[in-house]
């Protein structure tokens, strides 16, 4: 489970070479330093060490490839609103958080207290996923909207 609720919560100054660098890495995290380098037009050795320095500070967290969820077969891609009682918010979202089918948790504002986004290959894997979340301790309601089309998915450009 990805928690970004660390210690350093401290916001970092990017000056225009890693914000270049780090939009090049968004485009494709595949691309070698020499790639990099010529793609912003510095030297092999600047790349490297902008990107170690960004590593450090937590900026790039991981590299990870945007796969296509259609093609793998899940065709079922929902957002699912949950209400959870009595201060039992964390313990429910771990134990969600471990179930494979779960791409992102979300604590909220508002009429819901945390949103998921899953993926499921069949409406029977989603409706026995919803489920199990009903049958949670502290899980009061849940409310499901599935995703039609996905317009834009990717990170945000630095």
């Amino acid at each position: 489970m990805v928690n970004d609720k660390s210690d350093d919560k401290e916001i970092k100054t990017l000056n225009n070479l890693d914000k270049k660098i780090l939009n090049v890495l968004l485009d494709n995290c595949r691309l070698s330093y020499r790639q990099i380098a010529k793609k912003v037009n510095v030297s092999v050795a600047t790349v490297m060490h902008h990107v170690k320095k960004l590593e450090k500070e937590g900026i790039i967290k991981k590299y990870s490839a945007l796969l296509n969820s259609e093609k793998l077969g899940y065709d079922v891609q929902v957002i699912i609103d949950i209400r959870i009682s009595k201060g039992k918010l964390f313990l429910v979202e771990k134990k969600i958080a471990s179930h494979p089918n779960i791409c992102a948790i979300y604590d909220t504002t508002g009429h819901f207290d945390a949103a998921i986004i899953a993926k499921f290959k069949t409406r029977r894997q989603m409706d026995d996923f919803l489920k199990l979340v009903q049958s949670y301790d502290f899980v009061e309601r849940t409310e499901t909207r599935l995703i039609l089309n996905i317009i834009k998915e990717s990170n945000i450009v630095v």
